[in-house]
């Protein structure tokens, strides 16, 4: 089953209305994720990834106009909204159009003008890659994908830089798909530091029976074989000047002669070239050949690390739980503390640091909710004006009972009464406390 082009997030307290919008936006091809409270769409806004969002402005527990405000001020990029309102709160419908919202109907729905409008603002604010090659929600991700189109109309050379672990090749395999989305075409991957001279001589362009000991049979190299495709040499910085020069000739001719052959093979590759190096300042220390920087550098993309993009943490971290199975324990989530951590981290290994420590902590542990502990064998420690201070018993307790608590919440979706149960309080026993730890019912309702 294909998977559907555009996802929805609908916020809709009333039950008819919702279950209504939600079954006639699936029957239209859209997937639907439906939201009875702002504090719930708050959440999944800022995981997930969205080409649209209906909202109405009369919530239970924050009306649009707050929840519009609070996701400004902390989301880089915000999917189009659409609000539904009733006569009674226009005024406020205007004040959002003005906030930045794209467009509010009045209720009745005329459900023909709210699918037209929508499907408008999917198409204007889709992003460039289809399917799983989403590269993130921050706003310099983004403007990668909307990049990728037109690079992919032209068969040029791409050089894609940043630190190492950013996700480089993650971004050549979503241009290569853009190039061919039913992926009918190879994608040749190689890592141009792991290899010797001579061994990446041999891997690049192939090699003829005899031309070594241990060529015992003609062999392709990545150039052949990428032919009609896209050939992605990563860390090309740390090639040897030697291969450069041959690497040079053989993007300049599109042709490739085998190690211990004569006889040159035509190849038409798409080549995306990627480095954590300063190419430029290389070039001028004279330990990278300028044409051929000039022949890789036609279009240049830069990956930020991630620390710059805090937006995509949760987002990435959502998305490597799903596919990490890893303990055997079925589907993880994230208790509110390991978001925290997760988000206070420098995260000097990129996504790749990232990837590895939810796979650590899902292989450590059975638990389905995963927490700070888990994530980090070593928690940053507190600053030392507040190591100094000398803390009561019952500050301590305070404390170790308000993060208990606010654990709970997360874990629960913020649901007091669910809360309440797992506790073995009442609500009136559990707001009580909140109120006096100063805990701030932001998921509940």
């Amino acid at each position: 089953m294909n998977a559907k082009p555009y996802r929805i997030c609908l916020i809709e307290d009333d039950l008819i209305m919702g279950e209504a919008l939600s079954d006639r936006l699936d029957l239209e091809d859209f997937e639907c994720d439906w939201f009875k409270t702002g504090q719930e769409a708050l959440q999944a806004l800022s995981r997930k990834r969205y080409d649209a969002v209906i909202s109405d402005i009369q919530l239970p527990d924050i009306n649009g106009e707050d929840l519009f405000v609070q996701l400004k001020a902390t989301a880089t990029t915000l999917p189009p909204f659409v609000f539904t309102t009733g006569y009674g709160t226009i005024d406020r419908a205007v004040r959002l159009l003005k906030l930045g919202a794209h467009d509010y109907l009045t209720k009745p729905l005329d459900i023909r003008a709210l699918l037209e409008t929508v499907k408008r603002l999917c198409v204007q604010s889709s992003p460039a890659v289809a399917g799983d090659n989403n590269l993130g929600i921050s706003s310099a991700m983004r403007t990668i994908e909307s990049l990728l189109p037109r690079v992919a109309a032209n068969s040029t050379s791409v050089l894609i830089t940043g630190e190492s672990g950013v996700g480089k090749e993650w971004l050549a395999r979503a241009l290569h798909h853009q190039h061919d989305p039913a992926d009918k075409t190879p994608f040749i991957a190689v890592n141009c530091g792991a290899l010797t001279e001579s061994l990446l001589e041999a891997e690049l362009f192939g090699h003829v029976r005899g031309a070594f000991t241990g060529a015992v049979r003609d062999k392709k190299g990545v150039f052949e074989l990428a032919d009609g495709g896209t050939l992605f040499l990563d860390e090309i910085g740390e090639m040897s000047p030697t291969m450069q020069v041959k690497l040079l000739r053989a993007i300049q001719e599109r042709q490739i002669v085998r190690v211990g052959g004569e006889t040159p093979i035509p190849v038409s590759i798409r080549l995306v070239c990627a480095t954590h190096q300063d190419l430029k300042k290389m070039v001028e220390v004279g330990k990278f050949r300028e044409d051929l920087y000039y022949r890789i550098h036609v279009i240049h993309l830069h990956i930020p690390p991630l620390r710059e993009r805090k937006e995509d943490i949760l987002w990435l971290a959502e998305r490597l739980l799903k596919t990490c199975t890893a303990g055997n324990c079925g589907a993880r989530t994230l208790l509110r503390s390991a978001e925290k951590a997760l988000l206070n981290y420098p995260w000097p290994g990129n996504v790749r640091e990232l990837k590895h420590c939810l796979e650590r902590s899902c292989v450590l542990s059975q638990q389905k909710e995963l927490s700070a502990e888990l994530l980090f064998d070593d928690l940053p420690s507190a600053p030392p004006e507040q190591s100094q201070e000398v803390e009561s018993l019952n500050e301590f307790l305070h404390a170790c009972e308000r993060k208990y608590i606010e654990d709970r919440l997360s874990a629960n979706a913020g649901r007091i009464a669910e809360t309440a149960a797992a506790l073995g309080i009442s609500r009136k026993n559990l707001w009580e406390k909140m109120k006096k730890l100063e805990i701030q019912n932001e998921a509940a309702q």
